[in-house]
């Protein structure tokens, strides 16, 4: 879960924004007031790569996971193995993704960013 609320917060930051603070507008009626809000961090964040990703790679042992919770839902402690299956398989789709720092292509091998002034090359060091 830590995952995802990372995934939304680091690519739909606004629209968890507005719906963080229409939850704490409105809070006798948040639920309903905040509804479409809430779908709207929900459609961001499951447009994301690596929620896509996720969904593929880690469709198994979320199923488990649901299906425990189903079963158990007096005791939901009963699928703490399942959720950190589920947990350990959305880790491992974000280790194995490389980072993407901008949306931009790498530059073709001869033609780093030396040419610009002051540009860096990809393996220099911050100050």
């Amino acid at each position: 879960m830590e995952a995802a609320l990372e995934v939304t917060a680091r690519y739909c930051g606004p629209e968890m924004e507005r719906y963080v603070q229409c939850v704490v507008d409105n809070p006798q009626s948040w639920n309903k007031d905040c509804h479409h809000l809430k779908m709207s961090v929900a459609q961001c964040a499951s447009s994301h790569p690596i929620i896509r990703q996720i969904r593929q790679d880690c469709a198994e042992p979320f199923q488990d996971f649901d299906l425990c919770l189903r079963k158990n839902e007096a005791n939901m402690h009963n699928c703490t193995e399942h959720m950190r299956r589920f947990l350990q398989c959305v880790e491992q789709v974000q280790l194995d993704r490389p980072c993407s720092g901008s949306a931009s292509p790498a530059p073709a091998a001869g033609q780093g960013t030396a040419a610009r002034p002051g540009a860096r090359r990809t393996g220099d060091l911050e100050p």
